[in-house]
């Protein structure tokens, strides 16, 4: 996904965790998906960047062997902070200026493509962000993985792929299987953000976030624990004036 590009997640049978107390969650919540892997190159500037920071800012959600272990934000942000996961960053023209308008909150930028990230890490250097992280893999496999129950303030999503063609919706990302994992994930009044230019997305995205009995529906307007104010970034423009309207989404996980 992206503000920037959309989203494709492995072609795999991977799945989310079940709600607490339920063993071999990924065979509960079985999902369908689609990625193809792109061979990227990076500029030099990029790549000297990826190679300074990446070891420091980086890591990935699969090593050889299977999943990455568990993370342990407090050591790898070198504090103790609400966390946010953004699925999905793209370039992270979002995440970068939310992450400076928030330096109390520690975000941990998920995405598959490396240039992406890598565009990311040089906003980091130049803008000398020191609360961002980033993982190169899946979303779902992030949240799967490398986060127990309860332990995030928030969740992002914006502008994943809508898969607009009927056969395709098995493989939109936000279905009640990775909702009801992300709720697993939020602590009790952690916010779910999601934001699409697609209209027929946003109805379903609307109807299972609706559905899942572990958070409702607020506001912008309400007192929640992360801002919900984002910068519009050049694919939300090029969306805009071709006439699509963003529908922003809000949920917080009741207690």
């Amino acid at each position: 996904m992206s503000e920037h590009g959309r989203m494709h997640l492995p072609d795999v049978a991977d799945g989310s965790a079940s709600r607490p107390g339920v063993a071999n969650a990924q065979h509960r919540y079985p999902r369908v998906t689609s990625f193809r892997t792109r061979r990227t190159t990076l500029s030099a500037a990029q790549q000297a960047t990826w190679d300074r920071l990446w070891p420091e800012l980086g890591t990935h959600a699969r090593d050889a062997g299977g999943p990455a272990p568990r993370l342990n934000t407090e050591a790898w942000f070198k504090r103790r902070a609400p966390v946010v996961v953004e699925i999905g960053c793209g370039a992270g023209t979002s995440t970068l200026a939310m992450a400076k308008a928030e330096p109390d909150l520690d975000v941990v930028a998920v995405e598959v493509y490396r240039r992406g990230l890598a565009q990311l890490l040089s906003g980091i250097d130049r803008d000398g962000v020191s609360n961002i992280r980033l993982v190169r893999g899946d979303g779902v496999d992030v949240l799967a993985h490398m986060f127990g129950p309860d332990s995030l303030t928030g969740v992002r999503v914006f502008f994943p792929d809508p898969w607009p063609k009927a056969r395709h919706h098995k493989r939109r990302l936000l279905q009640p299987a990775t909702v009801a994992l992300i709720a697993d994930r939020l602590h009790t009044g952690g916010v779910l953000h999601v934001a699409t230019d697609h209209a027929g997305y946003a109805e379903h995205i609307a109807e299972v976030g609706d559905a899942e009995p572990r958070l409702r529906r607020v506001a912008a307007t309400d007192t929640l624990p992360i801002s919900v104010e984002r910068p519009v970034t050049k694919y939300e423009n090029k969306a805009q004036h071709a006439g699509s309207a963003v529908t922003e989404l809000l949920w917080e996980k009741r207690p």
